[in-house]
């Protein structure tokens, strides 16, 4: 198992000798038991990286190790705590709040899941808490570096492998 460990304070996420820019929240970095749908806090701790969406004719396949699968239209996440598949993927168009996985922006060109409120899901505790591309700016809770850093990462990453996402240091 290796680990991804993004440093939230500083911006920056480490793999093995690889060092990049990440960009977190826009509500900053919080305790995984402090997380709230919507608040746009990033939660703190250790997540598995559990499986890769990718968009097609926008990146390619190859040397992923990872599970994956392509976006197809039709593909949401459910962001709706009184939905019985909160923190899931779901098929739209849905009766309750979903978010598209197709994006007028790339953000969602490449996205891995991570096993934040998956196991099983707490309503309202955050959903789709990804690892995706940068639009540089924050993000909704998401961990997200620029298209060339991540195309550089993907293919080293394995199954059982983790994102921590770390505490700010004390000064």
């Amino acid at each position: 198992m290796s680990v991804v460990r993004v440093e939230s304070a500083e911006g920056r996420l480490r793999f093995g000798a690889l060092t990049m820019a990440c960009a977190i929240g826009r509500g900053g970095a919080c305790s995984a038991a402090d997380k709230r749908e919507g608040d746009g806090c990033t939660p703190l701790g250790a997540w598995p990286l559990r499986a890769v969406l990718l968009r097609p004719g926008k990146v390619s396949a190859s040397g992923i190790k990872l599970p994956w699968r392509w976006i197809r239209p039709d593909d949401g996440w459910s962001d709706d705590p009184s939905d019985p598949a909160y923190n899931r993927p779901v098929r739209l168009p849905r009766a309750f709040s979903a978010e598209s996985l197709i994006r007028a922006d790339d953000a969602y060109d490449v996205i891995v899941i991570l096993g934040h409120n998956d196991a099983p899901p707490v309503p309202g505790k955050g959903s789709a808490i990804f690892f995706h591309l940068s639009e540089g700016r924050p993000t909704a809770g998401c961990v997200a570096v620029a298209r060339a850093d991540m195309l550089r990462l993907l293919p080293l990453l394995a199954p059982g492998d983790m994102m921590e996402i770390k505490e700010p240091r004390s000064p």
